[in-house]
This record gives structure tokens, C-alpha cells and sequence, in this order.
């Protein structure tokens, strides 16, 4: 096997911006919300005292019932001492937090699953073990995490035979099952026999040992696997650097080094360090040889390397900038979403192996459009998809089942699922899928990079996210400026102008004439003479940027920084016209408590007819389409299917009638009050609905409403709000709020290099 693509440049950020990161704002990365109103004095009531007296006691009587009245039922601590932290080791209990805040933001983003981290400054095993019983009883699941072994094995048996809730270390079964749902795959691509396949392991550390155990669980005979630590083979009668755990994988062999054991084998797994494999041991491996180099931030082996000898050979590693990648978010969250899903006891091995099984399955299924859209193409089933990606919106239906379905059967779920394919319809509900799609856009622009141009260059914001942009290999950023002042205003907030920035001063551009008789062609009859035109390519960075993107010297534009959204967007369609057949429009993404909807036209249109509100029902469903849902849409009144009558509301019912007309093909239905648009309860109260479930796209009677709705959702109901987004253009452009930070705007030229517009 070649290798296919290097991917971007490591690191994809500087320090600084990691840091940043982690401290702007909100410092951390979590927060406690609360689920139940809190805005009376009844609610207080009921929330503390004495309403909640009422649920202590029917817990008090039957412990079960904290699932029903409590978190515990989707609560999963996530616990380390911090001696085993990713790649840097034992850097103490506190160091490891952002670690642990980043494994709690994982389980909520891919699984809904609620976490909490807890750091234990101790080394000792019998602390840790004493202090996760005596805290575990309010958790639905524990993680251990970057617990140094051996004490990680005694932590966790120790705490699985003390507590009746799943405990798992990630660090061990995590790696195992998702190398082993890749193994399956690539010992199915190569035609081999598990029975027979030979293996060796290089790496006898917690998840060395959790493979193999895991690899014998599923088929592989003891003899055919070989564990190697830092001493060489671990053969029978060893006695050099042994304990118990490796001990039970010691065999009779002959073999006294990684390069024996090397010899002849089918798979080899790498568990240990940059290096540790060199291309001769790949060449004495047998015959399509599969090749799981999992070391961090560095493999055993590169893929280049092995190419460089073998062209037969199945490679994954642990980075994502390479085909295959054993990546532990693609199983924690799934496997804990199960568990909790049947109240599980533990998480034993017929659930370990289901998973993995699973995981192997789904990489044999046609890829969706969304994971399609991601790759630039459509990965299929074979050498270079052996496993699954993370952002494939399909693992939240796919994995838990099969977890709760291995706990059931074993005998270890206390509330078994009684319907799964109801079962399977709510979990795809916890998906979010436009925050799904911001991952896809981001993973496709790494594939292929676009040129973005970011037309107040001068300003420091926007250098910061042009760097941003660059270093997280999303493409190359042209900044609109003078070189001078560009360059020092760089320097002293010390940012680098590295490889994949370039400075265009609009003055002494060479493109100036080429840029003015265009602009003079489209606005000569508009009452603009050449040297006006002249003037604005000269001296306006807008209409220099927008000349770049119309003429093809630039994929994208992105500005708004420092001029009002109006004043951008006039600028703009001075120099680019609407798609021919499309109506531009604003739409905005509102993202609050897990749930996100669209919302148009919150830019452009002040007052639409019933034409125009077609038309941007129309733009909206096409975007909602492209960012990977299917699209419901609202058009929204104060009104609900007729009362109260009035004239906006008239608009909104003829604006119906005319998508009717169009047989266009996406749900839609008004005129809707916004409630009843997004409460599917509400909803039921008028059955000739249209639309099959809570409105994802709303279209707002008009502009002062769509924009005073979203920003008060904004700063009163603390929504996330992508936007407006700038539809409709034939080149696309964004725009951003005055003022916007560097995420924000490198978010928005993400999304302008991917042209959400399509």
C-alpha cells in the first residue's frame, strides 16, 4: 500500500493558540446548565426545598429510582491521577484536567452522555480505589483515564468487583476494540483465517495487554500471539521486568527479540514509540502484511516508510492525517451510551466484542453523502477504509444498540430495551447535525485546501484567524494590506507569517487593470466613471477582494470586520451577482441546548412578499440539505393556520401556496407560530400538520424579526449563533459582525471556503 496523502503540516496550532483556547471566555472547557426552569419562586420550590424531599424519599426506599429523579442515568465520571497523561506521562493529578475536560466534552458531543472530571492526587492503588467507591454512588458509569499500568489493571478489577456500575479504562479497551474492529476488516480484505493468523504485539503497557486479551476473545489462538516489551519477547520462563499480567501472555518460543518475532508474522500492532519498527522487520513479515502502528503523536512506522518496501501491506496508525485511523472517540462514548441505556452492571467482553464488531460492519456499509462530502470522494469497504470516522453520523445508531444488546443478553442490563428500532430513532435524535457538519467542513477543507482571501488584512483579529486558518490546514489565507503594516501589526501581537500566507497590497497589485476594466464593465451604465472604478480597486479592500473571488484568484471571501453587514454585502454584489435561478438571502445557525435550527432571512430582505418567501424557503431547505439534515421548514407568523388574521400572515399562507405549486422537495407547512413550529407536543393540537417533526428551518415574516430573534436568543437564552451566512451569491462570501473575534471569523471563512451556498 502507497501512501495516499501526508495531510497537513503538524502541529495544526501554535502554543499560543492552545492556551487561548483553554482561557478565553469561560476558562475550561465545561459548565453546568440546568435542565429545569428556575426562574420562580415555585420552581425553587420544587427544585430544592421542599419539593425535593419527595424524590429523597423514593430513593431512600428504592435506590433504583435515582435513575429516574436524578443525572445518574447518563453521569459518567472520568477519573485519572494523571501518571500516564496522552504521549507526556506523569505530569501529576491537576495537569491532567484539561485532558479529563476534553474526554467530558467528547461524551457530550458525540453520545449526549453528561460527565464530570475528577482528578485523584495519588499514586497509591488502594486510594484511588477507595476514593472512586465512596464517591461512585451518584455516577451512572466511571472512565478511568491515563492511569499508568500495572496499577491501572488493579484499579480497575478492584473497582468492577466493588461497584455495580460499568467501569472502564479507556486506555486499555478503548485502543483494543477499535483495533480490533479494524483487524477483522483487513483480515477479511486479506483472506485470512483468525485461527491462523500469527500476530506479534510490541508494547506491554495497559493497552498492549488489553488487545491481545481482546484478540483471543474473538478467536485468536494464544500461541499465535506474540507480546514484546522493552526487553524483547515475552517467552515462557522469562523472569527479567515480568508481572502477572504479562505473565499470562508468556508462550513457548524461541524467539528472543521484536525482530525475531517479527519474521513471518501476518499482523503486526504497535503500542510503544516513534521508531520502534524499521523496514527491515516489514520485510520479513509474510505476505500482505496489516500493519497497526498506534503510537502517539508519533507511529512506530510511517506509512511512507512501509511503502518505501511493501506494496502489499494494510497500514493504520493513531493520527487522523492518514487513512485508518484508531481513534478512541470512534468507541468510549457509544459504548458508554449503550451501557447506560440498559442501566449495565459492567461492561464486559461480549459487550467489548460487540462493539468492535459493529464498528467493523459500519465500514463495510455504503458511505453516506455526509462522510462522502468530508473525503471529496466516496471512501469504500478495503485497504484504506478499514474503520470507520469519527463525524460518521451513523455510529450514535450504530454501536450502542449493539452494546445494549450484548448486556441484555449476557444477563448484565437491569432495563432492557424493549423496542430497538424505537431505540435506534432516539439516539439518532441526540445527534446534532449541524455541529456534525461544521466538523465535516473543516475535515473536507483539510482534503482540499482552499485559497481565501480575508480583505481587512490589516487588521490584527483578522491576521490572527488568517494564521489560524493556515495552521489548522484549511488552506492558504490572502490578506488584503500593506505588506508594512500588515507585518508589523503581526509582530507585535506576535504572530507568525509563515508558509500559506500572502500579503496583497491592492495598490500595487498586478492584477490592478484586469480587476478595474471588470468592474468598470458591470458599472458603467451604473453611473460609475473608470477612474471611480480605478478608485475602488485601489483603495477598497472589499471590491479588491471580491474582484479576486469573481476573476478565479481566490476560492472564497470573508470580511465584515470593521464595516457593518449592509455596507459588506453592497460591496459585495457590486463586484458578484446573485446564482443565476437563487435569491440571496441571510440565514443564521442557532445552536441552544443540544438543538440547532436555521434561520432566514435575517440579513437581507426587509420586508419579503409571498414570492420572496417562497424563494427563501427555497435557499434555506437547499443549505439545511448541504450542511447534512433534511430539512422541515417553518414559515413563521403570529399567527397559527389562521388566527389571528392579519396581513403579514396573509403573505406568509400565499407564500404556502406558492411552494405547493412548485412541488418542491422538502417539508414545509405555515402560516406557524414559532412554538407550535418547534414543540412536537403543541404540534398535536393540529394533526393536518405537514410537517413530520419540529421545524429545523425557520422562515421569519421578515427581516427586523428574524434579526432581533436571534440576537436576543444570542444574549438572553445563551444560544450559539453562526451568522447571518451569506446564501445565494454565484462566489461565495461571508461577512461577520464588526468586531468579531479570530474563531469567529475563521469559522465564517471555513465556511465561505465550503460554500454552504453549493
Amino acid at each position: 500500500m502507497s501512501a495516499k496523502r501526508s495531510g497537513p503540516p503538524r502541529p495544526t496550532f501554535t502554543e499560543q493558540e492552545a492556551l487561548q483556547f483553554h482561557s478565553v471566555g469561560r476558562p475550561g472547557k465545561l459548565e453546568v446548565i440546568a435542565t429545569k426552569p428556575m426562574a420562580t419562586q415555585r420552581d425553587l420550590s420544587l427544585a430544592y426545598s421542599p419539593g425535593v424531599a419527595v424524590p429523597v424519599l423514593a430513593i431512600a426506599a428504592d435506590e433504583s429510582k435515582a435513575y429516574d429523579y436524578t443525572t445518574k442515568g447518563n453521569f459518567v465520571a472520568v477519573i485519572t491521577n494523571g501518571t500516564a497523561i496522552l504521549g507526556l506521562g506523569d505530569r501529576g493529578a491537576l495537569a491532567a484536567k484539561p485532558v479529563m475536560e476534553g474526554k467530558a466534552v467528547l461524551f457530550k458531543r458525540f453520545a449526549d452522555i453528561d460527565s464530570i472530571d475528577l482528578e485523584v492526587d495519588s499514586k497509591d492503588p488502594d486510594e484511588i480505589i477507595n476514593c472512586v467507591k465512596l464517591l461512585g454512588k451518584g455516577w451512572g458509569g466511571i472512565n478511568l483515564e491515563d492511569i499508568k499500568a500495572p496499577e491501572c489493571f488493579v484499579i480497575e478489577q478492584r473497582l468492577r468487583e466493588l461497584m455495580d456500575i460499568p467501569v472502564f479504562h479507556d486506555d486499555q479497551h478503548g485502543t483494543a476494540i477499535i483495533a480490533a474492529a479494524g483487524l477483522l476488516n483487513a483480515l477479511d480484505i486479506t483472506g485470512r483465517d483468525i485461527a491462523t493468523t500469527k500476530l506479534v504485539c510490541n508494547g506491554a503497557g495497559a493497552a498492549g495487554i488489553a488487545c491481545l486479551e481482546l484478540l483471543r476473545s474473538i478467536g485468536f489462538r494464544p500461541e499465535n500471539l506474540i507480546l514484546c516489551d522493552t526487553k524483547g519477547v515475552i517467552y515462557a520462563g522469562r523472569t527479567e521486568g515480568m508481572n502477572q499480567w504479562k505473565s499470562a501472555y508468556a508462550i513457548k518460543t524461541d524467539k528472543r527479540t521484536l525482530k525475531d518475532a517479527f519474521e513471518g508474522v501476518d499482523v503486526a500492532f504497535g503500542l510503544s514509540v516513534k521508531g520502534a519498527f524499521t523496514p527491515e522487520m516489514i520485510k520479513s513479515m509474510a505476505a500482505k502484511p496489516i500493519i497497526f502502528a498506534m503510537a502517539n503523536p508519533d507511529a512506530e512506522i510511517t506509512p511512507e516508510e512501509v511503502a518505501e518496501v511493501r506494496d502489499d501491506a494494510i497500514m493504520a496508525t493513531g493520527r487522523s492525517d492518514y487513512p485508518n485511523q484508531v481513534n478512541n472517540v470512534l468507541g468510549f462514548p457509544f459504548i458508554f451510551r449503550g451501557a447506560l441505556d440498559v442501566r449495565a452492571k459492567t461492561i464486559n467482553m461480549e459487550m467489548k466484542i460487540a462493539a468492535a464488531r459493529a464498528l467493523a460492519d459500519l465500514a463495510r456499509e455504503d458511505v453516506p453523502d455526509e462522510v462522502a462530502a468530508v473525503y471529496g470522494a466516496r471512501p469504500k469497504f478495503g485497504p484504506d477504509y478499514i474503520i470507520p470516522v469519527p463525524f460518521d453520523p451513523r455510529l450514535i445508531w450504530y454501536v450502542p444498540p449493539a452494546v445494549a444488546k450484548a448486556a441484555m443478553d449476557t444477563g448484565v442490563a437491569r432495563k432492557p430495551i424493549e423496542d430497538m428500532d424505537a431505540y435506534r430513532q432516539q439516539l439518532s435524535a441526540r445527534r446534532d447535525p449541524v455541529a456534525n457538519s461544521l466538523v465535516q467542513v473543516y475535515a473536507r477543507l483539510r482534503r482540499s485546501p482552499k485559497r481565501v482571501v480575508f480583505a481587512e488584512g490589516e487588521e490584527e483579529q483578522v491576521i490572527r484567524a488568517a494564521a489560524s486558518f493556515v495552521h489548522q490546514g484549511l488552506g492558504t489565507a490572502l490578506l488584503v494590506g500593506r505588506e508594512d503594516r500588515v507585518k508589523t501589526a503581526a509582530q507585535e501581537a506576535g504572530i507568525e507569517l509563515g508558509e500559506g500566507i500572502e500579503v496583497h497590497n491592492a495598490r500595487l497589485s498586478t492584477r490592478n487593470t484586469v480587476y478595474t476594466n471588470y468592474l468598470y464593465e458591470r458599472l458603467q451604465r451604473k453611473g460609475y466613471l473608470l477612474r471611480d472604478c480605478q478608485r475602488l480597486v485601489n483603495t477598497d479592500r472589499n471590491h479588491f477582494a471580491a474582484c479576486m473571488v469573481a476573476l478565479g484568484d481566490a476560492d472564497a471571501m470573508v470580511t465584515g470586520v470593521t464595516r457593518n453587514f449592509s455596507v459588506a454585502l453592497e460591496d459585495a454584489r457590486r463586484v458578484i451577482d446573485p446564482k443565476p435561478g437563487h435569491r440571496v438571502i441571510g440565514l443564521s445557525m442557532v445552536i441552544a441546548r443540544g438543538r440547532t435550527v436555521l434561520v432566514a432571512d435575517t440579513a437581507v430582505t426587509e420586508m419579503p412578499t409571498s414570492e420572496e418567501l417562497a424563494d427563501i424557503a427555497v435557499e434555506a431547505a437547499g443549505v439545511a440539505r448541504r450542511m447534512g439534515y433534511e430539512p422541515r421548514v417553518g414559515l413563521l407568523a403570529f399567527s397559527t393556520f389562521g388566527h389571528p388574521q392579519g396581513e403579514r400572515s396573509t403573505r406568509v399562507i400565499e407564500a404556502v401556496k406558492l411552494l405547493d405549486h412548485r412541488r418542491v422537495d422538502f417539508e414545509y407547512d405555515g402560516d406557524i407560530a414559532a412554538d407550535v413550529a418547534l414543540n412536537p407536543e403543541l404540534m398535536t393540537a393540529y394533526p393536518f400538520c405537514r410537517l413530520s417533526g419540529p421545524a429545523n428551518v425557520l422562515v421569519m415574516p421578515a427581516f427586523h424579526s428574524a434579526s432581533i430573534s436571534t440576537k436576543m436568543l444570542q444574549e438572553l437564552g445563551g444560544a450559539t449563533v453562526i451568522g447571518p451566512l451569506l446564501v445565494g451569491l454565484d462566489r461565495p462570501v461571508q461577512i461577520v459582525h464588526l468586531g468579531a473575534k479570530d474563531s469567529q471569523i475563521v469559522t465564517m471563512a471555513a465556511l465561505a471556503a465550503y460554500n454552504v451556498s453549493g
